[in-house]
């Protein structure tokens, strides 16, 4: 039986009824009305301050499923912190009020990957989704694992940040980056953006590749030191590596496109020994091709990240908190969660040249979040 509490501050909860978005299928997302999810033991129930729109999340609408992370008939998005407002039974280390950033999974720490040191590979890695929402339902595993508690001076919108930046943190991790390095990485979306800005910040000579006439002000904004723009060069491949030092080519390469091409570029892009990681990921099938000689006799390292573990979510939540971050200038836009479907329709199609770039949109489900109820409301959610 999940605690009943009365919590005299942000609940607006009409009843055990919440306003959520549903993954109804490719490009169908619907806001319903759903039921107050309920905290078992372990668990807890967020009401959630803000979330995050995300680049997976934008796959999964285009595609209609995730293969490890939901399927249809599901609550949707993962990038979030909130207050608890409700804790299950054996919860100690959490109470009501508290402000917290969950991320959207965590390891069994059991298996033969976790074991390994591998814990973004767990056999049994659980995921949670439903971001997108009034409140969300935190499993035991994530709370015991991966929930973090907010400093009073984060907000919400901030502190959603962990999870994207704890993967790119677990791509620099297995990428074994040090300051003084050279590092190119291809695309300036938001996961781009967040390698530019966090490998920048860990002292690494930053040269981005990018599409947009827009993306050269943003990337340079987040720490890259040069930037190529495709359309100004007839060679992207050469007009990279020039820029490295004495034309060599990068000492690490991340690919943060996700597409056949891109991948081909950054093996190419790479020095001598380098490393590429081809962190971008296509959809399931997809094929590209190598040269072989190049990959052998250059003898490069490749790797492809996938997720992000524990420790690089703490990584990334030290590095949010840390004041170097430019957290709001992540934030490009906010919208209530009744215009989700919007925004998602909205990202299909990228913004015409010569507008602002667009990173990520702050989704408020408590629109008045700033104004107190007038009198406490008893939320029963057993």
């Amino acid at each position: 039986m999940a605690n009943q509490v009365s919590y005299s501050g942000q609940i607006d909860v009409p009843g055990k009824t919440m306003t959520a978005a549903v993954l109804r299928g490719k490009e169908d997302l619907a806001i319903e009305q759903v039921a107050v999810p309920v905290a078992g033991p372990g668990e807890l129930v967020l009401r959630v301050g803000a979330a995050l729109t995300c680049g997976t999340d934008l796959k999964v609408y285009r595609r209609g499923y995730h293969a490890k992370m939901l399927t249809l008939d599901r609550l949707f998005g993962h990038e979030l912190a909130g207050t608890v407002v409700s804790t299950g039974e054996g919860v100690t280390r959490f109470a009501v009020g508290d402000r917290v950033v969950p991320l959207n999974s965590a390891p069994c720490d059991i298996c033969f990957f976790c074991k390994a040191g591998q814990q973004n590979l767990c056999d049994d890695l659980l995921f949670n989704n439903g971001a997108y929402a009034e409140y969300i339902r935190i499993p035991a595993r994530i709370v015991e694992k991966n929930t973090l508690t907010l400093p009073e001076s984060m907000p919400f919108q901030h502190a959603a940040l962990t999870e994207p930046l704890a993967c790119v943190m677990r791509g620099l991790e297995q990428s074994d980056v040090t300051a003084g390095q050279t590092a190119i990485v291809l695309g300036a979306g938001p996961i781009g953006l967040l390698f530019i800005h966090a490998a920048s910040l860990q002292g690494l000579n930053v040269i981005a590749v990018v599409k947009r006439k827009d993306q050269i002000a943003t990337a340079e904004h987040f720490g890259a030191k040069q930037v190529v723009r495709l359309a100004d060069v007839e060679d992207p491949i050469a007009a990279a590596r020039a820029l490295t030092p004495e034309g060599r080519g990068a000492d690490v390469v991340f690919e943060a496109v996700a597409t056949p091409e891109a991948w081909q570029w950054a093996v190419q892009l790479a020095r001598k020994g380098g490393l590429v990681n081809l962190f971008g990921g296509p959809p399931a099938g997809t094929i590209a091709a190598f040269d072989t000689n190049l990959i052998h006799y250059s003898d490069l390292n490749i790797k492809a990240s996938f997720h992000h573990t524990p420790s690089t979510a703490r990584a990334a939540f030290d590095l949010l908190c840390s004041g170097r971050f430019l957290c709001e200038d992540f934030l490009t836009g906010s919208s209530t969660l009744e215009e989700l479907p919007e925004v998602f329709r909205g990202m299909l199609t990228r913004p015409a040249e010569g507008t602002a770039p667009e990173i990520k949109i702050a989704i408020y489900p408590h629109p008045h979040a700033g104004v107190p109820a007038a009198e406490a409301v008893a939320v029963e959610v057993a």
